[in-house]
């Protein structure tokens, strides 16, 4: 009857909703507890160990082995079972942990909620780029090889390379006409040069020699009056030239870089595209779906990134030949009166071809007005 007694005791001591033993009740607990062992075994000798939830003596109160001078005292049990009470909020405990949305796991433990997020690692992001950079050359590379080489195909719209090879054809014909068109304004100006010096000697010659003094001033007049319309006739050359100028070197050197993104987004269109037959022709297992899977994402991307600079491509020709035609007309029309009028000695119709283009001289000897006087 004497062993019973502690079992009986513990039985009924209070559990909190943690788990733990209620403060409120532990001086009673002691005394009893007390009371309870046989002489010789002290309070302070005794080890009371509480397990966690996923222990197999849940709740279990442990006393260690009394090792004293009474040798034949019975030791204490070493499992009190917790009370009903107890059980049923331990229960209840257990069943209130859930998982948060995301599928991130909560820890158990009594704290604040701690969620493991994955943290980004810059120098990881730049090795992932570096590694698909590499891998999409690679394929470039690949592709372009093999269509030199007559093995791989490659995707060709007829009517759209044609343009282009037009296109290229045509801005090499232009640059030779603005070559050229170049050499005539400086060998013009180096004429109207020498017709202007020419005639000043002239004049100082009908100066000094009084018995040819008409017929130096005849050529006097007749070299300036030349070198005058020399000077207008190179307004106008040096106006069709700047206007060839930007029509080549700006207009149609911004379509063919369009044209060069065309032609790379081909390439990679193709390289993706010969990747993924590659794959379909393979066998299908669940290593290789999953490839097959990214393959078809990666073709899809970068076809409608090619259809897209396509699409660019035969707007921006379109524009430019519509300028082209528009600029081209002006310019010619310019270049043929002015030579005509120059070669013909009709300074009049010479000077109403650049009214009418609005091209306005530049007065020799004469600076340009400064910005306070253009105000």
């Amino acid at each position: 009857m004497a062993q019973e007694s502690p079992k009986n005791s513990a039985a009924e001591i209070p559990v909190t909703s943690n788990g733990e033993l209620d403060e409120s009740h532990e001086h009673g607990f002691n005394k009893d507890l007390k009371r309870s062992l046989p002489a010789g075994l002290g309070l302070s000798e005794t080890q009371i160990t509480s397990h966690g939830f996923d222990s197999t003596k849940d709740g279990a109160v442990e006393a260690g082995t009394f090792q004293g001078k009474n040798p034949f005292t019975p030791p204490l049990p070493s499992v009190m079972s917790p009370s009903r009470v107890a059980a049923s909020q331990l229960a209840q405990q257990g069943s209130d942990l859930s998982v948060p949305a995301g599928g991130q796991r909560a820890q158990t433990k009594s704290g604040p909620v701690i969620l493991a997020d994955e943290i980004k690692n810059p120098a990881m992001e730049k090795l992932e780029l570096v590694r698909k950079w590499s891998l999409n050359t690679y394929k470039c590379t690949r592709q372009i090889i093999s269509e030199k080489l007559g093995r791989g195909s490659r995707t060709v719209d007829l009517e759209l390379e044609a343009q282009i090879d037009i296109l290229r054809d045509n801005k090499k014909k232009y640059e030779n006409i603005l070559k050229l068109a170049q050499t005539l304004s400086t060998q013009l100006f180096q004429m109207v040069h020498t017709q202007r010096q020419l005639g000043d000697a002239f004049a100082d010659l009908s100066l000094k020699s009084l018995e040819l003094h008409e017929e130096f001033g005849y050529n006097a007049d007749t070299q300036k009056l030349l070198a005058k319309n020399g000077e207008t006739l190179l307004g106008a050359i040096n106006f069709f030239i700047a206007s060839v100028n930007t029509l080549v070197n700006k207009t149609i050197e911004d379509t063919l870089m369009t044209v060069k993104q065309y032609e790379s987004a081909r390439i990679e269109y193709d390289a993706y595209r010969t990747d993924l037959e590659e794959l379909n022709l393979g066998p299908r297992d669940a290593n290789t779906l999953p490839k097959i899977e990214q393959s078809q994402q990666l073709f899809q991307a970068h076809k409608e990134k090619y259809d897209k600079m396509r699409s660019d491509v035969s707007i921006k020709l379109k524009f430019l030949e519509e300028n082209k035609v528009k600029v081209l007309h002006n310019q010619l029309v310019l270049f043929h009166n002015a030579i005509a009028a120059y070669f013909a000695g009709n300074q009049k119709q010479l000077e109403q071809t650049l009214k009418q283009f609005h091209i306005k001289l530049k007065t020799p000897g004469v600076d340009a007005p400064s910005w306070l006087e253009e105000q």
